[in-house]
């Protein structure tokens, strides 16, 4: 089951059943097929893409942003196969990445341009375009619950708040809220500071990581206030993105490639690296989705100078 859909839909109940049958009925063919490796362990995307964001959507789809020109690429987990959604766009960026399947809406985090962007899946065209802020800021990664979409920064100790309908329409700019951090949570001047964020299947509590400090942070997305979750001597050092599955939350630490796996009390309070996921075939990965028991992460490749034949891939990791 598609971990975004399973932590909007474990909001509603009577949704969170019928989908759970529906899905369940439909994908667990797929699954099986999944785990006895008879999907892709590496996809390519197109030369020159310069990843860094990946979500999955409905069914076997995933879809990856370009750091180099805002374009998506809209892809098959089953067959490996895919195409740019979006075009090229001037003077956008993708980072962070999440989908909603109620509207199937596509939000993204723009970067050093301050704003987010919002895309229909079914035509590839813009919905809504956000001034988060002004130039100077980065906005990183996004994360929907059933109320809102948040938005990270890197250089500032705030998150941004897109309100949401019921049905998951959009609103216009006015309504987006700057929530300052507060509480245990730091900023490091000069580094890149907060990076990934989870929300609790109850849209409660948000999850966000520092990738400079390798701390993780409970924060309630109402008033910003941040806990810091005790990690036992633990860090999660050049943390990206960020997925919860229940109680076990992954870590993407980029320059490391690898995977770290933090088990959570389910207060959030605490938590301790219980696993290490690696890969040969992992290239500084950025950010992660899942399908059955395993996580597709993104080779961004940020050691490698950027070309246009440079080869950029999603690289299937056993959870």
């Amino acid at each position: 089951m598609l971990q975004r859909l399973k932590t909007l839909a474990a909001s509603w109940p009577r949704a969170a059943l019928i989908l759970g049958v529906l899905f369940g009925l439909a994908l667990a063919p797929a699954i099986k097929a999944a785990a006895a490796g008879l999907f892709p362990e590496v996809i390519p995307l197109p030369n020159g893409f310069q990843p860094e964001g990946i979500v999955s959507g409905r069914g076997f789809i995933f879809y990856a942003g370009s750091l180099a020109d805002g374009s998506i690429y809209e892809g098959s987990l089953r067959d490996g196969q895919g195409s740019l959604l979006v075009q090229p766009q001037a003077g956008r960026i993708a980072v962070g990445l999440d989908y909603d399947p109620r509207s199937g809406y596509l939000f993204v985090a723009g970067g050093p341009t301050g704003q987010a962007y919002v895309y229909d899946t079914a035509t590839g065209d813009t919905v809504a375009v956000y001034q988060l802020n002004d130039l100077g800021t980065f906005v990183n990664d996004v994360i929907v619950t059933r109320g809102a979409a948040y938005f990270t920064d890197s250089n500032r100790a705030v998150f941004y708040k897109l309100p949401l309908s019921a049905g998951g329409e959009v609103p216009d700019q006015s309504a987006v809220a700057e929530i300052p951090l507060t509480g245990d949570y730091q900023v490091v001047d000069g580094q890149f500071n907060a990076n990934g964020i989870e929300a609790t299947p109850n849209g409660e509590w948000l999850i966000i990581v520092n990738s400079f400090l390798g701390t993780l942070y409970k924060v309630d997305p109402e008033s910003g206030e941040a806990s810091l979750i005790d990690l036992g001597g633990d860090n999660v050092a050049f943390g990206d993105g960020i997925l919860l599955d229940g109680r076990t939350l992954y870590v993407v630490q980029n320059s490391l490639n690898q995977i770290a796996a933090v088990q959570l009390k389910r207060d959030l309070s605490k938590g301790r690296v219980v696993d290490i996921l690696t890969d040969p075939d992992l290239d500084v990965p950025t950010t992660i989705t899942e399908f059955g028991n395993a996580l597709y992460a993104v080779n961004a490749r940020f050691s490698t100078p950027p070309t246009p034949d440079t080869e950029y891939q999603v690289v299937r990791v056993e959870k």
